[in-house]
């Protein structure tokens, strides 16, 4: 299957499913059935017409009949008066009506035939249209009830959907809260053991003063050993805190 081809049949099936939700079944019956009685409405017509074809033939001949007897009557006066030339053009005219006579009965054999196969339709389709009338409401009703059922299987499906949603939520929500119970546990434990007040810094200014003296009289012993050890300086000082000066010991 070539691509055009693929492409026009997808966007033919996109535009039939397009066609088949916009149609709406009980439009469709409906305007079916309209159809039909406008077809009935046509049939029932046309019987009107051959009836009245019919009838114009039927007063044609009865008006040559009449036409017919008169024209016998003056033949036979006018023989008696003796006048053969006008009971002759009498008698000829007779014929004439005559003939015009058997020209319609044709026509009208005719007529009845169409008459009758259309009777016969006219009582196929009026079956028809009775049978489809009912089998329209009953379907419609159908219709109806799959459609409020649909809706109500949709109501049911957003509910469960939003059941779903609130679920999650009410989760999250206590998943949230037991982290925040644990880390305020954690914090007070914290606080208990005094671990958060050595990562502050801790300790008074006494005990940071002690600190820094400490440290400054350890950086002099070592410069004064580096100065021993070139030879350019003074015996290292003893430590703070011995107590003995090198006078002591030698009285010692």
């Amino acid at each position: 299957m070539g691509l055009f081809q693929r492409a026009h049949d997808i966007m033919e099936a996109k535009a039939n499913r397009a066609l088949d939700a916009a149609e709406n079944p009980n439009e469709m019956l409906d305007l079916s059935y309209e159809k039909m009685l406008e077809q009935l409405t046509q049939v029932r017509r046309a019987l009107v017409d051959i009836a009245g074809s019919k009838k114009h033939i039927e007063l044609q001949e009865d008006q040559l009949r009449h036409s017919i007897d008169h024209l016998q009557d003056q033949a036979k006066a006018a023989l008696a008066a003796g006048k053969d030339d006008l009971a002759k053009e009498a008698l000829a005219r007779k014929a004439a009506a005559q003939q015009q006579i058997d020209g319609m009965e044709p026509q009208r054999q005719q007529l009845d035939e169409q008459e009758q196969k259309l009777t016969e339709t006219l009582n196929a389709l009026q079956q028809r249209v009775n049978s489809f009338r009912t089998q329209k409401e009953t379907m419609k009703a159908t219709y109806t009830a799959a459609k409020a059922s649909a809706s109500v299987n949709e109501s049911v499906a957003g509910i469960s959907k939003t059941f779903g949603d609130s679920g999650a939520a009410l989760q999250r929500a206590q998943d949230k809260i037991a982290t925040m119970q644990a880390r305020s546990g954690a914090l007070d434990e914290l606080l208990e053991s005094g671990a958060l007040e050595d990562v502050g810094g801790g300790g008074d200014d006494i005990q940071r003063e002690l600190d820094k003296v400490s440290a400054d009289s350890q950086v002099d012993q070592e410069l004064a050993a580096l100065k021993a050890q070139l030879g350019t300086g003074a015996p290292p000082p003893e430590a703070l805190g011995s107590g003995v000066t090198s006078g002591e010991e030698g009285a010692s």
